[in-house]
C-alpha cells in the first residue's frame, strides 16, 4: 500500500463518518431541545472534566468570543458552573453541574442507541470485521497522538 492510497482511504473514511454523523444529528430521538453547540460543549465538559473557555474553543474549532454566549446560556440554565482561577484570575474554569451531567448522560444514551440502530442490519461477519478494524485503527492513531 502506498502513502497516497493511505491518504485517500483516510479521506474517504472521514467523509463517510461525517455523513453518518450528520445522520445522527438529524435523528429525532437525539433532539434535546438544545442547539448542537451547547450540547457539544456540555458533553465535552462532562466527559473531560472542568476546562477553560479557550481550551474548549480550541477543541470546538471556534473563536473564544463565539462561545461566550453558549457558556452564558448553559450557566443560566443551571447546566454548568463558572469559577475564577484563584492562582491566575485571568482564567475561568467551567464544569458541569449535576443537572448538566444528567442531561449529558441522557444524550449519550440516545447517541449510543442511535449508533446501534445505524448498524443493526450489519451481518455478524461484517460487524466482527468492523470491530477488529476499528480496534487496529484506534491503536495506530493512539500511537500517533
Amino acid at each position: 500500500m502506498s502513502r497516497k492510497e493511505l491518504v485517500q482511504l483516510m479521506e474517504s473514511n472521514i467523509m463517510i463518518l461525517e455523513r453518518l454523523a450528520c445522520r445522527l444529528q438529524r435523528s429525532p430521538r437525539r433532539n434535546t431541545g438544545m442547539p448542537r453547540q451547547q450540547m457539544s460543549v456540555l458533553m465535552r465538559l462532562h466527559i473531560n472534566g472542568r476546562a477553560k473557555l479557550k481550551d474548549i474553543a480550541l477543541r470546538e474549532g471556534v473563536p473564544t468570543p463565539n462561545l461566550c454566549a453558549t457558556f452564558r446560556k448553559l450557566e443560566h440554565g443551571g447546566l454548568i458552573l463558572r469559577a475564577v482561577d484563584e492562582t491566575d484570575r485571568r482564567n475561568t474554569w467551567y464544569q458541569v453541574t449535576e443537572r448538566g451531567a444528567e442531561l449529558a448522560r441522557q444524550a449519550m444514551e440516545y447517541f449510543m442507541d442511535e449508533i446501534g440502530n445505524m448498524f443493526k442490519d450489519l451481518s455478524a461477519d461484517d460487524e466482527c470485521k468492523m470491530v477488529e478494524s476499528l480496534k487496529t485503527i484506534n491503536q495506530i492513531l493512539t500511537k500517533m497522538e
